[in-house]
């Protein structure tokens, strides 16, 4: 194991239990995927184009940003 991906698994290790699962499925899917690019539903491509430009112009989400979404994931409607 790299050095990275052990400083990633650690990290990965404070994480709820349930982002550590939402991570290790999409691990798995990835290492199982080759790499391969994943058909994008039309009707989802403005919304990825915008979040490509927010990246470069260096608009990310703060932490709580994201945890209020990891938490959102879990909730049923």
């Amino acid at each position: 194991m790299t050095k990275l991906l052990d400083k990633a698994i650690e990290a990965a290790k404070q994480l709820q239990p349930e982002a550590q699962d939402e991570l290790a499925r999409t691990i798995l899917y990835l290492v199982k995927n080759d790499g391969e690019p994943e058909e994008i539903d039309p009707e989802d491509l403005p919304d990825i184009l915008e979040a490509l430009a927010e990246v470069e112009r260096g608009e990310f989400a703060t932490d709580e940003e994201v945890e209020a979404a990891f938490r959102s994931f879990g909730k049923k409607e």
